[in-house]
């Protein structure tokens, strides 16, 4: 999983692999592609009214996009291990809280980079508010973070478990 903190992230192996996997498609088979794409779009003719040819630029901007994210990810990218399993929240584990305390009103998420999101479980960011509050507490302990609104919530850890994927 990943930890960022001043702009190095904190990444598995197998992570690492991913990612530069899918950077190396998009820079290269998939760059070609899309070129392919806009070149057939602009031999149609007029390209004001040619909705081919503009949702292929689209899809290169975004592609382009994503291709320098990647980039950037994995120029600040070091590869360390998965958390420790020691009931300590830290990028990487899946997380039950318990809202005021309230062992009936609970959510499980993982603490994670947005690049892990599944659609298994929810997944929260170690830089939005709820994951700013519980990362470093232990299990049993309560955290704090800022409501959209500014007001204060509160929560308490029940269970911090390495993500097994």
């Amino acid at each position: 999983m990943t930890q960022t903190s001043d702009n190095v992230t904190w990444l598995t192996q197998e992570a690492y692999s991913q990612l530069k996997a899918e950077l190396e498609y998009l820079s290269g088979p998939a760059r070609t592609e899309i070129s392919k794409k806009i070149e057939a779009a602009r031999e149609e003719g007029d390209l004001r009214e040619n909705g081919g040819y503009h949702a292929a630029k689209e899809e290169q901007g975004k592609q382009e996009l994503r291709i320098r994210q990647l980039q950037q990810l994995l120029e600040n990218a070091k590869v360390g291990e998965a958390p420790a399993d020691d009931g300590v929240v830290e990028p990487g584990m899946v997380v039950k809280i318990a809202f005021d305390g309230d062992e009936d009103d609970t959510i499980t998420f993982l603490l994670a980079s947005r690049e892990y999101a599944s659609t298994d479980i929810e997944t929260y960011s170690p830089q939005s508010p709820l994951g700013t509050g519980v990362n470093g507490k232990k299990v049993g302990e309560d955290a704090e973070y800022e409501l959209p609104n500014g007001k204060m919530a509160s929560v308490r850890i029940l269970e911090a478990k390495p993500y097994q994927g």
